[in-house]
């Protein structure tokens, strides 16, 4: 199962190395990235392969949901099928 994992918020050193640390500590693959700076928000979208997330998907969610707080961050995380569900036009 892959999801999208989307981060916006005031941008600092870090996001893009944390964020990809708790997916690696949850044995969550990092498929592709994206990312850009507008003036002085960071926006990044990945997906992931959570197909061996040593986690409920539940549980991965709330973690990164979590940091996101910690940080004062939105960090989403969503089904791909969902994701896709929901922008089919």
């Amino acid at each position: 199962m892959k999801a999208v994992i989307t981060v916006i918020g005031k941008d600092m050193v870090g996001i893009l190395a944390k964020v990809s640390s708790i997916c690696a500590e949850k044995n969550v693959n990092v498929i592709e990235v994206t990312q850009s700076i507008l003036q002085d928000m960071f926006c990044m979208i990945m997906m992931a392969d959570v197909s061996a997330c040593s986690v409920p998907f539940a549980d991965f969610s709330d973690i990164l949901s979590e940091y996101g707080k910690e940080n004062n961050l939105s960090v989403h995380v969503m089904n791909e099928e969902i994701f896709n569900s929901m922008h089919r036009i």
